[in-house]
């Protein structure tokens, strides 16, 4: 007799119209200490086995209403009941029956007039080729388990390795040109100053000059012409201007590589959200703009009242710049679908939202375009790690993987995608206020 706990004792449903069967067989199976269950019938040996879920069924071939075979066959195709193994017990003789029943599902063959002994050790070997079975399954699926843990911790840790490397390499690089930028700005500014003054001395030079020789020498008046003299003093302040507003634009460059590339990788820091999306959009400006191709693409921000948040900057700006850098590609994939004339008739649009939830102490930003969209089978997948709808050489699938779990896991967030064919996309990215 097999090993099985005390709690749970073995149930065995016998099943034949003949109570001197039941009667004989119900003995024998309480002398091994098994419970016995019993119906006279098909239908009832269906109900039973599928509220009792016995753990082996004998059922009698020949019987009123639906035969054993009609039995076997309704009970194999119950996910409820189909593994319950099932003994045929039969006086047929032809080795035909036999096999057609073994094809429906049953495991052996009791052949009456039967021997008790002859019973108990079918019923014992089969006993424990099920017990056995369900080991072996409940194994397997805790060895599935186990595995399928493994592999997403080693994803998830694949993923941080390449997250963490991309930051520093990034952080380095941008700021070895942040260097660069900033020495020749540095001169450049400081000299614009005493450019401006030198500028102003001579125009005032070059007057008073003009008011003290009113009658110039030939010579001079030919140069005069030549250089055209008032339009000089009149652009020249531009000129001024348009290399002040230069400078300018520089050191926002430099201001928005170095607020873009903070890696505060050990602990999390007070930053402003909006400062992140905004340097972001500066290291993009580039692929906004028009190329000739592809008309360009706006950005609308519409951005609410948000207090400074503990958070990850450099990692959140990467998931800004993973996020809309998408868009764009979405943008440039469909302009290649379409015409000239469609894509004009269209604008490329992308929105983005941020506003501030005080029950709930959260912070939401949705970056919401206008292309193409995506199918529902596609957008079941796009976190999923090495997933990519681009071409060969121009995704790694990685990008919305990685997002994913900077939000999730490094800041406790949401990030969730709605989209629709032909009508464009939306990311959410629910953030906490408070350390995390």
């Amino acid at each position: 007799m097999i090993a099985v706990p005390l709690s749970k004792p073995i149930y065995i449903l016998l099943v034949d119209d003949n109570p001197n069967n039941l009667k004989v067989l119900c003995e024998a199976i309480q002398g091994c200490g098994w419970k016995a269950l019993m119906a006279t019938d098909g239908e009832s040996a269906i109900e039973q086995t599928e509220y009792a879920h016995p753990d082996l069924i004998l059922l009698d071939v020949m019987m009123a209403g639906i035969d054993g075979f009609e039995t076997c066959r309704r009970l194999k195709i119950n996910p409820i009941t189909q593994n319950i193994p099932v003994i045929f017990m039969t006086a047929l003789s032809d080795s035909t029956d036999k096999v057609a029943g073994l094809e429906i599902g049953a495991v052996d063959y009791i052949t009456k007039p039967f021997q008790q002994e002859e019973v108990i050790a079918r019923l014992k070997l089969h006993l424990k080729i099920s017990l056995l079975t369900r080991t072996l399954e409940e194994r397997v699926q805790e060895r599935t388990a186990e595995l399928t843990q493994s592999l997403h911790q080693l994803q998830q840790t694949q993923l941080q390795m390449i997250q963490s490397e991309k930051m520093s390499t990034l952080g380095q690089m941008v700021a070895g040109i942040g260097h660069e930028i900033n020495n020749p700005v540095g001169f450049v500014s400081g000299n614009l100053s005493y450019i401006e003054e030198y500028v102003n001395n001579l125009l005032r030079l070059v007057n008073l000059q003009q008011q003290k020789l009113p009658e110039p020498d030939p010579e001079i008046e030919e140069l005069l012409e030549e250089i055209d003299l008032d339009y000089l003093i009149e652009d020249l302040p531009k000129l001024l201007m348009s290399m002040h507003q230069g400078i300018t634009r520089l050191k926002d460059i430099s201001l928005s590589l170095r607020t873009f590339t903070r890696a505060d990788i050990s602990c999390q820091v007070e930053f402003q959200i909006h400062e992140g999306i905004d340097s972001t959009l500066m290291m993009l400006q580039h692929r906004l703009k028009g190329n000739g191709d592809r008309p360009k693409i706006q950005v609308i921000t519409q951005y609410g009242e948000l207090p400074a948040i503990s958070c990850y900057p450099g990692q959140l700006n990467q998931v800004f710049m993973n996020i809309i850098a998408n868009a764009i590609d979405a943008f440039d994939e469909l302009h290649q679908n379409h015409s000239d004339q469609e894509i004009a008739a269209y604008p490329k649009i992308i929105t983005i939202t941020t506003s501030v939830d005080p029950q709930q102490k959260t912070v939401t930003i949705c970056i919401q375009d206008n292309g193409p969209g995506m199918l529902a089978s596609v957008q079941a997948r796009i976190f999923e790690q090495s997933f990519t709808t681009k071409s060969v050489g121009k995704g790694t699938g990685l990008g919305l993987a990685i997002s994913y779990q900077i939000i999730a896991d490094k800041h406790n967030g949401q990030l969730n995608c709605l989209s629709t064919p032909g009508e464009g996309t939306k990311f959410i990215i629910t953030l906490p206020m408070l350390p995390q």
